[in-house]
């Protein structure tokens, strides 16, 4: 058995549906799939119904978006199977409040640039629990302004240090993220590392046993990434995950449903934990 443990739907920043979703993961033969939209949960009834229907089996997840204050990086953290999700409405909707602020901001930036209207991004962002880059980028495409998501245009406005109308989203420390996942009792998976280039902080939340897991397998993950990471989990007893990280059209580098997946014993780990933390709480 095989499942997809990191992909994103409408309600966040992905392009595709639930239900897309969902039958994408039974053509490709996976076994389990996890929607881990960035920030919220309002998936997860929806993904049970639709998975159970194709018998697909979801396991609830969503992807906390964190900060590394202390080396002013940007740090994603999973939670998979939370015991008590209610525990992180308040977090979800923080983040997700700071995050439309923010898209709101950079929205009305650029329609002072090109003229496009409100209603051309809230038709994309309308799903979702925030205004995304990528919806913007969107409504921009559909006016002929650039003719993809990503490249010289996106750079332009939204790049971190030169965009035009690039404004920072607020988010919280990633040590309260994990201490609200673990109160919530839910496996706290370190996300992509090198992504944000954040193995010293990866290093230091093993060393004082903070995370359960590791995403060892990732689209945008070298092999040397990988027997890193591999390697970090054996030494501290971590269970390895892996995800495509798919966000249909809305992804930087594309990537399918099942491009990288979790195997058996990992997925079989992951629900053995989750039973040991019944019995704790």
């Amino acid at each position: 058995m095989k499942g997809d443990l990191h992909c994103h739907s409408k309600l966040s920043d992905g392009s595709q549906g639930i239900e897309d979703i969902i039958a994408m993961s039974k053509k490709m033969n996976l076994n389990f799939v996890a929607i881990t939209d960035h920030d919220t949960m309002s998936s997860h009834s929806r993904a049970k119904i639709v998975g159970d229907r194709y018998g697909v089996q979801i396991i609830p997840a969503v992807e906390f978006s964190a900060f590394d204050y202390q080396r002013g990086r940007r740090v994603h953290i999973l939670c998979y199977m939370p015991l008590k999700p209610d525990r992180l409405e308040g977090m979800c909707i923080k983040i997700c409040e700071s995050r439309k602020k923010s898209g709101n901001e950079m929205a009305k930036k650029v329609m002072r640039l090109f003229p496009i209207s409100p209603e051309s991004i809230t038709r994309h962002s309308a799903s979702s629990k925030s205004v995304y880059k990528q919806h913007i980028m969107h409504a921009l495409m559909e006016a002929g302004f650039t003719t993809g998501i990503y490249g010289p245009l996106y750079d332009k406005l939204f790049h971190p240090e030169q965009g035009s109308c690039y404004v920072e989203t607020e988010y919280p420390d990633v040590y309260e993220v994990l201490n609200l996942i673990h109160s919530s009792g839910g496996i706290a998976v370190f996300a992509h590392p090198h992504i944000y280039n954040s193995f010293d902080l990866l290093q230091e939340l093993c060393e004082k046993r903070l995370i359960d897991g590791i995403e060892v397998w990732h689209g945008k993950a070298t092999q040397d990434d990988e027997a890193q990471l591999q390697e970090m989990c054996d030494t501290y007893h971590l269970i390895p995950t892996g995800g495509s990280d798919f966000h249909g059209m809305y992804s930087s580098r594309p990537a399918h449903i099942g491009k990288c997946t979790t195997p058996n014993e990992s997925i079989e780990a992951l629900f053995a934990l989750n039973e040991e933390i019944k019995k704790s709480m």
